[in-house]
């Protein structure tokens, strides 16, 4: 395999090719240092806004998904996907099914699709999709996650998005099913999918709006209706969320404590609870989380063989 880009500018300039081998190198060689450097660039340089759709499974997420991709497109933006699919429980990996729903024009630069694989995680996402978006966010005007979909697991997805969009489908329930504790608090647009249906989709829609009703903001995640088939509603959507996007708060904040909350899990992957608790004040005070990792996971690698010898 050719070597990873050196630095940011080359890897824009190696278009997709250069990108999906710093995604491979990301599950095949995750501490490498040349990786390591490319994702505290990337970091420093955010170009775009990270969208997450998330939702139950069946909903369209896929199909909504490539209709989004062709609507940015006619605005002349440019969009990367990390799709996010059920693993295979022999080999580990995809199983692909979403992304071969999702319909983009392979020699559209414009556009980048990637799948990456579940495995043991429940949130809806994989342990590479944080670093995945991070790259992508520094080099695309959009990147869309789209979780699994595992009902009220997939809060996760408010870690590593700027805007969260939670898709229910008319005559499902999922008003009432998914829009319990902890979920109904994430979305900060709600779709509903399938409008073409009519007034299921209304329905639907004055459900969602009436659960979002008893969340902490009293309703404050506006919500529209979309069908992917039919065109209709994308408009409209994409006007929510990028008046959500303009208005929001605090994006360099959150956007510092989800790089915090993603160096903790790893931290406490490689070292346990323990371990993580214990290195909790430097993670307060990290503000690129990719360096710091990097440079923190080797002392205390180094400082652990070295006390384990002893035992």
């Amino acid at each position: 395999m050719r070597p990873l880009a050196a630095d940011l500018p080359a890897l824009a300039a190696g278009g997709k090719a250069a990108l999906a081998r710093a995604l491979t190198a990301l599950e095949t060689e995750p501490e490498s240092p040349v990786l390591g450097s490319l994702l505290a660039a990337a970091w420093a340089a955010p170009k775009g806004v990270a969208l997450g759709l998330t939702g139950p499974p069946g909903v369209g997420k896929s199909t909504l998904t490539s209709a989004l991709i062709a609507a940015l497109r006619a605005r002349a933006e440019t969009v990367a996907v990390i799709a996010v699919d059920p693993s295979s429980r022999r080999s580990g990996g995809a199983l692909l099914g979403d992304r071969t729903r999702i319909v983009v024009d392979p020699e559209d630069a414009g556009v980048f699709v990637r799948s990456m694989a579940a495995r043991q995680r429940l949130g809806g996402l994989a342990d590479q999709v944080f670093p995945a978006m991070v790259l992508m966010r520094a080099l695309f005007d959009w990147v869309i996650i789209e979780t699994v979909g595992v009902g009220q697991s997939e809060t996760e997805i408010a870690d590593c998005a700027d805007v969260v969009v939670f898709c229910a489908q008319p005559g499902s329930g999922d008003a009432l099913q998914f829009m319990k504790a902890g979920v109904m608090e994430v979305p900060d647009v709600v779709l509903v999918t399938k409008g073409d249906l009519g007034p299921p989709a209304q329905r639907a829609a004055a459900e969602v709006r009436r659960a979002m009703g008893y969340g902490p903001d009293g309703g404050a995640a506006p919500v529209a209706i979309v069908s992917a088939q039919a065109g209709t509603g994308l408009a409209e959507a994409l006007d929510l969320i990028a008046t959500h996007e303009r208005a929001a708060a605090g994006r360099g904040a959150r956007r510092q404590e989800q790089g915090r909350d993603w160096m903790r899990s790893r931290l406490t992957e490689s070292f346990g609870r323990e371990g993580a608790l214990a290195l909790a004040p430097r993670i307060a005070r990290v503000s690129d989380p990719f360096a710091a990792f990097s440079e923190l996971h080797g002392r205390v690698r180094t400082a652990l063989h070295g006390c384990l010898k002893n035992v």
